[in-house]
């Protein structure tokens, strides 16, 4: 049986505009459910509505019309807001914007802190996060002092620290080096592997191939929605709305185009290097 921790039913959101009194609708109508314990991935180019969507599922945005549950809640529930943000954590694309303290143990105890949670328990949760993305060793360093990928790490330890159900990433790793995109993305597979629901909104097409589901958005609707090998074998489709494909999906496409029938399931670097080597 399906077992939802994320339902939205007939999303619409429209962002004001004060200057011509028209409203831009970000989020058309969209409905979807997000299955407990999944890795899906949002992909689509900029204005596509994505990230709208992203902050509408932690009540961070409220819809114009429809609906988003949490667990069964609804988000315009104001009594239950804080129930819905303690399920669902949200990592933005900049960490600098995240980052509220001055020593890294702070900014990551924060959250807890706000949660009334008991000293000794966020000491714990504190120490178990730091731990879980590898920078327990820099919990007295000021966060200004270290690296975009280490800045990053800091605000993923916040969001774990509140013990979220679910964690929805928004673009993470947009302002990374590759090194840190790969960490990053090492440590959103090891949360997803411990049973954390994970959303993860992205531009990069590898990230998405990581994922157990992909949906592509565009001009505030679905496009799209499948396994990462269902949405990325329609590789013309998605370049006809100018988003790219995996670079390894791309290279099978060339080599199909010279004769040699690579298969369609082939979509990750790894995939492709053992089919070649197999």
């Amino acid at each position: 049986m399906n077992d939802s921790i994320l339902k939205i039913e007939n999303l619409i959101f429209e962002y004001a505009q004060y200057e011509d009194g028209e409203n831009v609708r970000a989020v058309d109508d969209v409905s979807l459910e997000i299955e407990r314990g999944s890795f899906t991935a949002i992909i689509g180019r900029n204005g596509s509505g994505k990230s709208t969507l992203a902050k509408n599922i932690n009540g961070l945005l409220l819809p114009t019309s429809g609906t988003v549950y949490v667990n069964g809640i609804d988000t315009c529930d104001e009594s239950q807001i804080w129930e819905v943000r303690q399920t669902v954590g949200m990592v933005f694309q900049n960490p600098d914007n995240q980052l509220v303290s001055t020593i890294v143990e702070d900014d990551v105890a924060f959250g807890p802190e706000n949660m009334g949670i008991a000293p000794e328990e966020i000491r714990l949760r504190v120490d178990e996060a730091l731990k879980a993305v590898g920078m327990y060793e820099h919990r007295k360093k000021a966060p200004h002092l270290l690296s975009g990928g280490q800045k990053q790490r800091i605000a993923i330890a916040g969001a774990i620290a509140m013990k979220p159900e679910c964690i929805v990433f928004d673009e993470p790793t947009a302002m990374l080096d590759p090194s840190g995109r790969r960490d990053v993305m090492n440590i959103i597979k090891d949360l997803n592997k411990e049973g954390i629901t994970v959303v993860l909104i992205t531009h990069f097409m590898e990230e998405a191939a990581s994922a157990d589901r992909v949906i592509i958005m565009d001009r505030g609707v679905i496009l799209a929605d499948g396994t990462p090998q269902e949405i990325f074998k329609e590789s013309d489709k998605i370049r006809e709305i100018n988003l790219d494909v995996p670079l390894a999906v791309n290279l099978a496409d060339r080599l199909r185009k010279n004769g040699i029938d690579v298969p369609q399931n082939i979509i990750s670097t790894e995939e492709l290097i053992e089919w070649v080597l197999s």
